[in-house]
């Protein structure tokens, strides 16, 4: 059987494909035009974020058993076409979830600590030591929106550095922490973090009405999915004062070329960097590998 693999896989989660007597494709040089061309003849393909499983895609590979995703979220694959060709859609939920924990908590460190800024005006030449004057996390309350597993990864380290959790989940409870309710969650926190997949229901959760009721002052944390946060009503909140800082890791455009948000010195970002750790993309690609093996001989 063969497989496409169509974006950049840890080496260990090629040979592993490999070892089990699978044909290999790399393509993740190729682009993204090529795939349908690419694909027809494969039994399966492993993808991460850069490659869309669209219908189109799927209908160009007869052929296709299964799609691996090395990573968490699956909004790059229509999973209910997939389904309907009876195709077995696999990915690998806990390999990334200490990479991912670990930047939201570099966030919440460098928005109370001037990390950033201290940095740069050092490089521009200028030594600015009163005027970065920070906070302590300490006895601050978080407020975790999705206590699935990133953000109770996020939770334990923060209660390590001595914060209040408070957690909102839809779908699950937390047996650890205090749950409540969303408003409950916007009202009460000084840092609000998101660990929520981007689906209608959560598309702009964050919006005018929810800025209104939080703190002066509170931290807004993204390292889950753009579009959760109205960018828009962001912006307001961080010109007018409400929100101290945002740190994202993820827009709802990307990349955000032209985002008004990269104009604002209370902005923190990454490129959506939160997988993006070599122990994060080693686990993912073996286990990725071991998923689409064994769905292939199922």
């Amino acid at each position: 059987m063969k497989v496409i693999v169509s974006d950049k896989l840890a080496e260990e989660g090629v040979q592993k494909l490999k070892d089990a007597g699978l044909e290999v494709l790399i393509a993740w040089d190729e682009p993204k035009e090529r795939l349908p061309e690419l694909v027809k003849d494969c039994d399966a393909i492993v993808i991460r974020s850069a490659t869309k499983a669209t219908k189109e895609l799927i209908d160009a590979a007869p052929n296709l058993k299964v799609i691996g995703r090395a990573g968490i979220g699956l909004d790059n694959v229509d999973l209910e076409h997939a389904k309907s060709k009876g195709i077995t859609v696999v990915n690998t939920p806990a390999a990334t979830t200490i990479s991912v924990a670990e930047l939201t908590f570099a966030f919440i460190l460098a928005s109370y600590r001037e990390i950033v800024k201290g940095t740069n005006t050092i490089k521009e030449g200028r030594w600015e030591k009163k005027a970065l004057k920070g906070l302590e996390v300490y006895g601050k309350t978080l407020g975790v929106a999705g206590i699935g597993r990133i953000g109770t990864a996020v939770a334990e380290r923060a209660e390590a550095f001595g914060m209040n959790i408070i957690a909102y989940d839809p779908y699950v409870k937390s047996d650890k922490y205090e749950n409540v309710d969303f408003d409950g969650l916007i009202k009460r926190s000084d840092f609000i973090t998101l660990h929520l997949p981007l689906t209608p229901e959560t598309k702009h959760m964050i919006s005018t009405d929810q800025f209104s009721m939080m703190k002066d002052g509170v931290v807004i944390l993204n390292v889950a999915r753009g579009g959760t946060i109205d960018e828009d009503a962001l912006y307001e909140a961080m010109t007018s004062g409400k929100v101290k800082m945002a740190a994202l890791d993820v827009f709802e455009v990307e990349p955000p070329a032209g985002n008004n948000l990269l104009t604002l010195p209370n902005l923190i970002c990454t490129p959506h960097i939160g997988a993006q750790t070599a122990e994060g993309q080693l686990r993912a690609g073996i286990q990725v590998a071991e998923r689409v093996i064994e769905a292939l001989n199922e």
